[in-house]
């Protein structure tokens, strides 16, 4: 969370898109990958990325199963994101000794994370959920957490969250663009990337 301020959110629909696609954002300067698992080249994506690009850091989103935690890691995630906290996910994140970062949308939400011990948490979906007004409300009393917010959020935005001091970065779409990965116009990826390394 704190190796660049955004984290792409990417959806893969062809594996042969993932090590070019992985190599334009690496080249951009954002070293942290999240491939969700929205489709079925996710698992190839995330072993061909982790086996290209070694300095950068993939990892695995829209994990919402427990069974797939050790699914994610034996492809080669370094981390695991979902969209919302359960108990037995944050059970099989620590039986596989993967870095968890889940999903939070309210106090209760966020009580219970930290509660199982976790201190860095997504919010999600942050722009529907009351955007940067709502998590800079959050800081008083939950002063140890900090925040990843995701949902919604774009070059625009961004800044908004990165200004608060509770937001160690934000996760976005914006920086690979569906039309961009479709036409392999992986230099405009790569400038997306550059840009946002400069949001903070």
């Amino acid at each position: 969370m704190q190796v660049a301020p955004v984290i792409p959110v990417l959806v893969i629909e062809k594996p042969e898109d993932a090590v070019p696609l992985a190599t334009a954002l690496v080249e951009g300067g954002l070293r942290v990958l999240e491939i969700t698992l929205r489709s079925d080249a996710a698992l190839s994506a995330i072993e061909s990325m982790a086996k290209a690009l070694p300095d950068a850091i993939v990892g695995a989103g829209t994990v919402n199963h427990p069974e797939q935690m050790q699914q994610v890691k034996n492809a080669g995630a370094q981390f695991v994101v979902s969209p919302g906290f359960t108990k037995s996910l944050g059970q099989a994140a620590t039986e596989c000794s993967m870095p968890y970062l889940p999903g939070v949308m309210t106090p209760a939400e966020i009580l219970d994370a930290n509660q199982s011990g976790l201190d860095a948490l997504k919010f999600f979906p942050a722009s529907q959920a009351g955007g940067p007004a709502f998590i800079k409300a959050l800081a008083g009393p939950f002063q140890n957490i900090v925040f990843c917010p995701t949902g919604g959020i774009n070059a625009d935005s961004a800044p908004d969250y990165l200004g608060l001091a509770n937001v160690l970065c934000v996760g976005g779409s914006w920086i690979a663009p569906k039309d961009a990965v479709k036409a392999g116009n992986w230099q405009q990826i790569t400038t997306l990337a550059t840009t946002a390394c400069g949001l903070r």
